[in-house]
């Protein structure tokens, strides 16, 4: 990804990830890297919160106190927040044992490092819907590969 200065330590990772639940994570830093690596932590480091339950509300609050409107159209996003930990949930399981930094900078190596990951899954029409950010909607173009 351009732009993408890997990762150094698991301490920058869970910055990302307490900053996004504490709602002090400077915006220009909350990145596609920084959701995945957000996610990563939550799944690897925070067994207090279910991740596909509790992510949503955390990323509207998280937006609200940036100043971002949770609509129809901006905002939150539940089909892509959902495929998003399905995604970072697989790529952690690939990686057991590794330091989370790590497994960030990995995941950043793949097909899931461009924002556009999930157009070979979703045609955009369905994707970028008002459907698909209020609740999960399945993959119309290919089955998710996790």
């Amino acid at each position: 990804m351009r732009n993408f200065k890997p990762y150094t330590s698991d301490a920058e990772i869970e910055a990302i990830g307490r900053g996004l639940i504490d709602r002090n994570l400077p915006k220009p830093d909350w990145t596609h890297a920084a959701h995945f690596a957000a996610a990563l932590w939550v799944l690897a480091c925070r067994p207090d919160i279910d991740a596909e339950r509790d992510m949503p509300a955390i990323i509207r609050l998280y937006n609200e106190a940036t100043g971002v409107s949770n609509t129809e159209h901006a905002g939150y996003h539940e089909t892509i927040t959902q495929a998003s930990l399905r995604a970072a949930r697989a790529v952690l399981a690939a990686h057991p044992g590794v330091a989370l930094y790590h497994v960030a900078n990995a995941l950043m190596e793949t097909p899931l490092q461009s924002p556009d990951w999930l157009l070979a899954y979703w045609l955009p029409d369905t994707l970028f819907s008002p459907a698909a950010r209020r609740g999960w909607v399945a993959p119309d173009r290919a089955e998710l590969p996790f």
